[in-house]
């Protein structure tokens, strides 16, 4: 077995190949405005804690809709819901490009607009993700998440970088090739085949059947609150999968850095915007490298234990970059310090591999113990879980660099995280057991 990445299911599955490189291209964007908004909130308002607020902005929508929006996945044709999804993420993103452009500096209309935009993605994201098993083999499910998540990572390293350096110019041109990217997305969708609801029953572990995969379809139920509540019965029935979602929760809320970023530029590093694409793009790149080295990665049975030591490995790389902070000064200087910054995008790019590996297998483990008239319910969950808790974590950890400064905020996060974690595994053993070649969810 190759070191290298796994290629198989882009050689494989023309149609997955398509949504690879389509959503590869749009999370570039993505990533563009999300640099975009946070520094064009501190510009306005140079206040770490109003860009944490820009989480809750994003939280509460998703908690709302994320559930519906996986109800909406199991019950009607994939595709399609995630085509409707996405058009209206194309719409705003076009908003934000037009208010940048006519010079608005109302950081509640840059508010509104993340929350809609928030509303598209508890739609749409469950929806992209409960496709993909539809158009692989099962065996091919590791290396798939490995190929997404090496897709994104890519455009956290080249997004934030080109992000930064457009809005340095110009706000409105880094939100206006967001809107030029984000049609690649639009026609990966639109080439998929149709993906209507297959006929396995809701309840039952019953494995996918190439009839499932074909997409036999059923009469969907109504949507309503009685559908969201299958779907969080059918999580209480799934410890392993319980536990992937609190593990994740925990290092999501207790140490993301990112919101500390645009401070951490003017204040300790020097650099501005340019400092703030270099420490995102550094995050990006761990994750990268941790993707192309996965060859082998993906034969790994204990995924639980892979899990719990990449995130604990994840909140010590994050204190360590705190430590950095602490050990240059809160200064404010003049010119980029070039060797504080080397060393805290390296701790960051090894909290991003950690990262990565964890994300892989958990999201294997999810999509591996669950039946496909599921996967929709139990992807909103999840989505509620992975946007829902950085957002939350920006809140809380930029709340902390309010009160106890940026680098104060990173080393009791990191250091939180890691206790947290050991103290989730002793009370979840059977986490640390689960075994892939036989899924127990």
């Amino acid at each position: 077995m190759s070191l290298l990445i796994d290629l198989t299911p882009l050689r494989r599955s023309a149609p997955f190949r398509r949504l690879w490189w389509g959503l590869g291209i749009s999370n570039l964007g993505s990533q563009l405005t999300q640099v975009a908004v946070g520094l064009q909130v501190y510009a306005i308002t140079r206040s770490t804690f109003a860009v944490g607020v820009l989480g809750l902005c994003v939280l509460i929508p998703l908690v709302a809709l994320g559930l519906y929006g996986g109800a909406l996945t199991d019950l009607y044709d994939r595709r399609k819901v995630a085509l409707i999804a996405s058009s209206g993420l194309w719409l705003i993103s076009i908003a934000l490009a037009v208010q940048a452009w006519l010079g608005s500096d109302s950081v509640y209309l840059l508010y509104g607009l993340v929350a809609l935009q928030s509303c598209g993605f508890a739609i749409n994201n469950p929806a992209r993700s409960a496709i993909v098993p539809r158009l692989i083999d099962p065996e091919m499910l590791p290396a798939a998440q490995v190929l997404q998540n090496t897709n994104f990572n890519i455009a956290m390293t080249v997004g934030p970088l080109l992000g930064a350096a457009l809005s340095a110019w110009n706000f409105g041109a880094a939100y206006g090739l967001d809107v030029i990217f984000f049609t690649a997305a639009l026609w990966a969708l639109w080439r998929l085949p149709d993906l209507p609801p297959i006929g396995i029953d809701d309840t039952q572990d019953t494995p996918d059947t190439e009839e499932a995969r074909a997409g036999t379809r059923r009469r969907p139920r109504a949507l309503g609150f009685h559908s969201v509540l299958e779907g969080l019965r059918y999580l209480a029935t799934r410890p392993n999968v319980r536990t992937s979602f609190l593990v994740d929760l925990i290092a999501m809320i207790t140490a993301m850095p990112r919101v500390l970023y645009p401070a951490v530029g003017v204040l300790f590093l020097g650099g501005g915007a340019t400092t703030t694409g270099a420490l995102n793009a550094a995050f990006a790149v761990g994750a990268v490298l941790a993707g192309l080295l996965s060859g082998r990665l993906v034969q790994i049975r204990m995924q639980g234990r892979v899990i719990a030591a990449a995130i604990i490995a994840y909140g010590v790389s994050v204190a360590l970059f705190g430590l950095v902070l602490t050990l240059t000064g809160d200064t404010s200087p003049s010119r980029t310090l070039i060797i504080p910054l080397i060393f805290a995008g390296l701790f960051l790019a090894c909290a991003g591999g950690a990262d990565s590996i964890s994300s892989v297998f958990r999201n294997t483990l999810l999509l591996s113990a669950t039946p496909d008239a599921m996967r929709g319910r139990l992807q909103g969950i999840f989505i509620v879980v992975v946007a829902g808790g950085p957002r939350l974590g920006d809140l809380l950890v930029g709340s902390w660099a309010d009160w106890w400064g940026e680098n104060r905020a990173a080393m009791i996060g990191g250091s939180l995280c890691v206790i947290l974690i050991i103290a989730a595994m002793a009370w979840q053993r059977r986490f640390l057991a689960y075994d892939a070649a036989d899924p127990q969810p």
